[in-house]
């Protein structure tokens, strides 16, 4: 069945997690990713446990669909190659620190000049602009300079991570969907453009609300643990035997939710009428709520709440959500079989497309594994072929 991206080609300068990330997203859904690493080990990633057998689950969790050719870019003969292969694809994509790829004479202007329908793609800290832009950056930075870490936690305690590295993903998926916006101008015009993310720009862009709260406010939004900072009751709460999350985020579900818990005098209480009256008085709120959700096991509130039409669901450990009916329904926990690593258990597309659906078909590729059959496609004979290795420029 065809893919939705199926015909576009996509050469893969990245590394580790933010810029792979992206570049599965785009194989998943049909393209053809080349990943270009130096024939020096490869990406960082390969080097990051768990292992299997040797190999990485960490990298074969997110270079799935994609074929490795090594390449070394700082030779002439390395950049030679690649701007061969450069005339023939669509999309350029890399996460190096802006101005390397300069330096290397193989930046977006220097591409554009071997193919001018190339979409050059950077993701990068800080961006390719701003007083920052030469700075590096990980996740852990840019979940603490984007403010991200400032909410997550609870009230008075300590700044926290977010426990995934949504750092990395979300710039990785900004840089997707900026790669799929130039392509859709690409049919358009015929001209190709340079997508410029930014890990910290990112950040910003998923504050949602907390910058609302501070326009209005004037104020820096805190931490407020596992409830919502203006809809109220949206949070967790400790059961009998675990803990479950209620959102009766309106003054309707709140009224079902009292008579659900047999509290009909709630309703008539003042304090607690109205989403404002109930979020002003969350500290009398939260304490009466926790003393009724004790009384029962998580999956007796849910029977309940369920019966009522409110909203409400318990709160997982990564076991429990790869085997969950739903999620395997979805089929979001998939499992490929590596040549090295065997049958190796990872996430899959969430995106589902009627017409075209992606799928999950290759393995995460051994270092290198399709550089001679994608040189031979340039031309280039096997003694060609072994006097680049001899060179060490593959």
């Amino acid at each position: 069945m065809a893919k939705a991206l199926q015909g576009v080609r996509v050469l893969d300068l990245t590394r580790v997690l933010a810029g792979p990330y992206a570049s599965m997203l785009l194989a998943d859904l049909g393209a053809e990713v080349i990943k270009i690493e130096t024939p020096f080990g490869g990406d960082d990633a390969r080097g990051y446990g768990p292992f299997v057998n040797g190999e990485s689950a960490y990298f074969m969790s997110i270079n799935r669909n994609k074929q490795s050719v090594t390449l070394n870019l700082k030779t002439e003969e390395g950049k030679e190659i690649f701007l061969k292969m450069v005339k023939d694809a669509d999309v350029v994509i890399e996460n190096y620190r802006p101005g390397t790829m300069e330096k290397l004479g193989l930046g977006y202007e220097e591409l554009e000049q071997v193919n001018p329908r190339i979409i050059y793609a950077a993701s990068s800290g800080f961006g390719h602009t701003g007083p920052y832009s030469q700075k590096a950056a990980y996740d852990l930075i840019v979940q603490g300079m984007g403010g991200i870490m400032s909410l997550t936690g609870e009230p008075g305690g300590a700044p926290t991570r977010v426990g995934a590295s949504v750092g990395d993903i979300t710039a990785g998926m900004f840089t997707a969907i900026g790669i799929l916006s130039a392509l859709h101008h690409r049919t358009q015009t015929g001209m190709g453009q340079k997508v410029d993310v930014a890990m910290l720009d990112c950040q910003v862009a998923f504050l949602e609300n907390a910058i609302a709260r501070y326009a209005v406010s004037g104020k820096s939004p805190q931490a407020t643990g596992n409830r919502h900072p203006s809809i109220s009751p949206f949070a967790a709460f400790q059961a009998e035997d675990g803990y479950i999350v209620v959102a009766a985020g309106n003054d309707s579900l709140w009224k079902k939710w009292c008579l659900s818990v047999n509290r009909e005098d709630l309703i008539s209480d003042e304090r607690y009428a109205t989403n404002e009256a109930r979020t002003s008085n969350w500290a009398m709120l939260e304490p009466l709520m926790s003393d009724i959700l004790k009384t029962k096991k998580v999956e007796e509130w849910l029977f309940i709440f369920e019966e009522a039409g409110i909203p409400s669901g318990p709160i997982h450990d990564v076991e429990q959500v790869v085997n969950h009916p739903q999620v395997i329904a979805r089929e979001m926990i998939v499992k490929q079989e590596h040549p090295v690593a065997g049958s190796i258990m990872m996430p899959g597309i969430p995106v589902k497309l009627s017409r075209t659906p992606g799928s999950v078909e290759l393995p995460a590729p051994l270092l290198g594994e399709h550089t001679d059959m994608l040189l031979q496609r340039l031309g280039y004979s096997e003694e060609e072929i072994q006097s680049l290795r001899d060179k060490q420029a593959i």
